[in-house]
């Protein structure tokens, strides 16, 4: 395999889990993963990852994310004759008419809507189209960003300065200010292009995960497990603080060094100049000559010298480094919004610690089926792991005993009985 080939296929890990959660009858959730089939592919339209949380009675809510999760992929790919950010804000916006006629069309599916979150990754960049309160998460090291801001009452009350320190209690934490399909159009943010560095990792969720889980708690688990086991255990604890929503969860991780070479490809275009440059440039030359042809040495030599350094500046910054981003946009949006420090620490080893033993306590209690000696060995890494002051390993061994003995009971039809004993 040629090496290039080799690298771009390497380029990502990504996992996805969509839950039920403990308090609903129906998944509202819907999400979408689309990977470029070709490296061709991948630089024109990048890898798409979509995560939607519908609302609505009934079924109204459930399609409401179906449509925004077939629509958005269709449009995206079909415009291209279009650069990507107007693609993908066009393709968000198509949904929400589509949402917004067929909730019109019936009774039944009136007033429906949906969140919307999209994600592309360029060798370039990462940019978001965001409408509603599900988020994008950026780790990096051990800092967490909310790339996207939540269109929620709560929010806007925070950003409009009218509350200094914690917004009142009686203001509901639950009410959308923005989706789609309740209205004929909608506003759509958009944030990025942003750079990607190698081991960066990127989450998508509704807010059934970042309404139970915090965004610290978040990042140590994407930084101290793959993607695969990273979904599973975010999920199994936004349901061990009771599941009360539908919970979806896409992690993406960047790998290996094509972002770079992606950066690198950046860098091999020229930079634009504004135009007024090579203006300024032109009539400093136009004076200078006129200057020398009236014999006004001086002053004529002085434009001439000012045109060449003008005009040099334009060459030199035209043949340096393009800043990492798409060919010819500029990074749009204000995020990231929040960022988290989230290095795995005592305190959260001790909390995973407590939830393990209020379940092997429950577990016993109630003589439930567990592989005592899997649960064990896990429990007895964590332990050595946390005592050493190996953080990191203590938290992967925690997670992965919790999402072990939670798997065990889900098969004897237990889970639901145990969870809700152990929220926090």
């Amino acid at each position: 395999m040629d090496p290039q080939e080799e690298s771009w296929q390497g380029r990502l890990q990504y996992a996805s889990l969509s839950d039920l959660g403990l308090r609903r009858a129906n998944n509202q959730d819907s999400m979408v993963m689309m990977v470029a089939p070709s490296p061709t592919a991948w630089r024109q339209r990048g890898d798409l990852f979509i995560v939607a949380d519908g609302m609505g009675a009934h079924a109204a809510g459930e399609l409401a994310s179906k449509l925004a999760t077939d629509t958005v992929p269709l449009v995206y790919h079909k415009s291209a004759n279009r650069s990507p950010p107007e693609a993908l804000r066009a393709a968000v916006q198509d949904a929400n008419t589509q949402i917004h006629s067929r909730g019109q069309a019936s009774l039944d599916f009136k007033g429906m809507g949906t969140t919307c979150t999209a994600l592309v990754l360029f060798p370039q960049g990462v940019m978001v189209a965001h409408v509603g309160d599900s988020r994008a998460y950026r780790l990096r090291a051990n800092r967490l960003e909310q790339l996207t801001f939540d269109h929620s009452l709560i929010w806007e009350v925070r950003a409009s300065g009218q509350v200094r320190g914690p917004v009142p209690d009686f203001i509901p934490k639950n009410v959308i200010t923005r989706s789609l399909g309740p209205n004929p159009s909608v506003q759509v943010d958009l944030e990025g292009p942003l750079p990607i560095l190698p081991g960066d990792t990127f989450l998508l969720c509704s807010d059934g995960l970042s309404g139970q889980v915090q965004d610290a708690e978040i990042g140590m688990i994407l930084g101290c497990l793959p993607p695969a086991e990273a979904v599973r255990a975010l999920v199994d604890l936004a349901n061990l603080r009771g599941g009360p929503d539908n919970i979806t969860v896409i992690v993406v991780r960047a790998l290996g060094g094509v972002w770079r070479d992606g950066a690198g490809d950046s860098a091999g275009r020229p930079r634009p100049v504004h135009a007024a440059v090579w203006a300024l440039a032109g009539t400093l030359a136009v004076i200078g000559a006129g200057l020398l042809a009236l014999h006004l040495v001086l002053p004529g030599t002085a434009s001439l010298l000012a045109a060449v350094l003008v005009g040099g500046g334009g060459i030199l910054y035209r043949g340096g480094a393009a800043p990492p981003g798409l060919p010819g946009e500029r990074p749009a949006g204000r995020g990231p919004y929040t960022a988290t420090s989230c290095a795995p620490n005592a305190d959260f080893s001790a909390r995973l610690t407590e939830i393990l033993r209020d379940l092997r306590q429950a577990a016993t209690r109630e003589g439930w089926s567990v592989d005592w000696t899997r649960l064990n060995a896990l429990l007895d890494q964590a332990a050595a792991a946390a005592a050493a002051g190996d953080y990191p390993q203590a938290t992967r061994c925690s997670c992965q005993a919790i999402t072990f003995v939670l798997a065990e009971l889900k098969q004897q039809g237990k889970a639901r009985d145990a969870l809700p004993k152990h929220t926090s």
